[in-house]
Parts: structure tokens; sequence; C-alpha cells
């Protein structure tokens, strides 16, 4: 999602489009009773004619209610809610106007389908960045894929050279996962690496990243961070994934290790090169004995 918003999971951002979708659904069949109220002179429902009316129909009743608290740190939800009270404010204007056998303006007409096209752009929005977000998010982790990795270090490193803040890079390895996969089969490996890697989106913050870089390995960037703060940080995920235990049927639980690597995202080399660094240092950790972090050296240059 847009950086400072809750990462979601895949099953999360399919309800999210599937929810959206319905509520728009609603709120078309809303603006066609606007219009026949408006056309045919019939009396409106008094629930349009509220102060609060955009929470009372029922586009305004999924904003509001329950089923959206996950989506309410997007921008884009609550730019959302801005245009969807537009909407409603010019059509109760429009429905007391014809209610009180008033003409209703060519310019307040125009009004209401500027407000409802603003309204359907960010509606559409929003849907184009939760389907960007799920085709960007890898299905069985939920983490985000190496589609967008690139970009999104590139951009950080924009912010790095303009001393905005430092960014740390971190790749991080499950010790010894062949053998995870030989001693209880790969479905228990699969669901070891999605234990592990939602373990690191609750532990890190909204706007940090964590990208399955492939296989077992995972990177993960620490926006605004200096090398000292986000190494205490990782000894913090290392210390907490070593004390997750794993479930696997007919066996007793176990536990993994991983290891990290870590460096800060360096503004005068291609971001490949930071890549580069926070490797070695991780196969540096795996070299001195796994389970460890590891903090790239100038000397392996």
């Amino acid at each position: 999602m847009a950086d400072g918003a809750p990462d979601l999971t895949p099953e999360e951002i399919k309800g999210a489009l599937a929810q959206l979708d319905q509520a728009l659904h609603h709120h078309d069949l809303w603006v066609e009773s606007i219009y026949c109220c408006l056309i045919c002179r019939i009396q409106p429902d008094e629930r349009d004619l509220a102060a609060d009316a955009h929470r009372r129909c029922r586009f305004g009743q999924w904003y509001y209610g329950p089923g959206s608290e996950r989506l309410s740190a997007n921008p884009c939800f609550h730019a959302l809610e801005n245009e969807h009270r537009k909407v409603h404010e010019v059509a109760t204007l429009l429905l007391r106007l014809s209610g009180e056998s008033r003409t209703v303006s060519v310019a307040d007409y125009e009004r209401l389908t500027s407000a409802l096209k603003q309204m359907r752009l960010e509606i559409l929005t929003l849907a184009r960045e939760f389907e960007e977000t799920l085709f960007n998010t890898d299905p069985l982790t939920g983490a985000r894929s190496r589609i967008g990795m690139l970009t999104k270090l590139r951009e950080q490193q924009v912010l790095v050279r303009r001393k905005i803040g430092p960014c740390s890079v971190a790749m991080m390895d499950l010790d010894l996962f062949k053998d995870v996969n030989d001693s209880y089969g790969h479905v228990v490996g699969d669901q070891v690496l999605a234990a592990i890697a939602a373990f690191v989106r609750a532990n890190i913050r909204p706007y940090d990243s964590i990208f399955r870089y492939g296989g077992e390995e995972f990177l993960i960037c620490v926006p605004n961070t200096t090398l000292d703060t986000s190494r205490k940080l990782f000894e913090r995920i290392r210390e907490g994934l070593a004390g997750l235990r794993h479930k696997a049927h007919g066996h007793e639980d176990f536990q993994t290790t991983v290891s990290i690597g870590l460096t800060l995202l360096d503004p005068d080399v291609p971001v490949e090169q930071s890549i580069e660094r926070a490797d070695k240092a991780l196969y540096r950790a795996k070299s001195e004995g796994r389970n460890r972090v590891s903090v790239w050296d100038v000397s392996e240059k």
C-alpha cells in the first residue's frame, strides 16, 4: 500500500475490492433515485435531506462501518470521504430546491455531476491501488514481491541524497531451511515462510517494507533509521523469530532461526550495490555461525 498505510494481506485486499465494488453499486442505485426525485418531482427519502446524509446511504454505512477500518490509514480512502460528502451536500441542496418547487439551475446540476465524477475517480484510484498492491504481493507470504523493490529503493535513495534521512537495507535468510522442507515437507516449509514474514510485518513500522527476494530470502527497507537503530530493531526481530514455534503434523513443535545482513542505502552508488553489500553481510552472518545480525564493513568491498 501507500507509505504510511498498513500492509494488507492478499485476502484483505481482495475483500476490500469486493466491498468497494458492492458499495459503488449501491451508490449508483442511490444516484438513480436522486435523479428520479428531481425529474419526477417525487418525495425524497428523509435520510437524503439530513445533515449527515453521507453517513446514512449504503455507501456511507460501508465507509464508516467496521468493515473498512483496515483501510482508514490510506490517503486515497480519506480523499474519497471528502468527495462523497460533497456529492451528498449538493444532492441535498437540489432536493430541497425541488421540494420547494424552485428551479434547479444548470450550474447546480453541473455541481452534482462534477462531484459524482470526482467521487468515481477517487473510487477507481483506490481500486487501482488495491489491484496494483495485490499484483505486487507475494501470495504465499504476504510480503511485497520483487516487482516494485528496486523502484522503492530508488525512491528512498533520492530522499537519502537530499539528506531527508538515512535508510537501512537488510537481507534476511532462514537458516537451514532445506532441513525444514526435508524433515517436515514443503507444505510446512511454506507455512514457516508465511509465519516469519507475518512476524516481521507485525514488528516493523507501516512505512517500512519487506520484499520476498527469492526462496527463503527477504529484503527489508527501513527508511529514516540509522544503522545503530536498525541493528537494534533487527536483533529484536531475530530473537523474536528464534522464539517462534512452528507446528508439523506428527512431529513436535520446532523452531527456526534467521541470519540478517545489514547496510545503509548508499546515495552515491546504484541501489543494486547496496543490496550486494547487505548480501555480503548476510553471507558473513552465515559463515560465523548463523542466527545473528551482521553489518556490512567497508573492508568487504
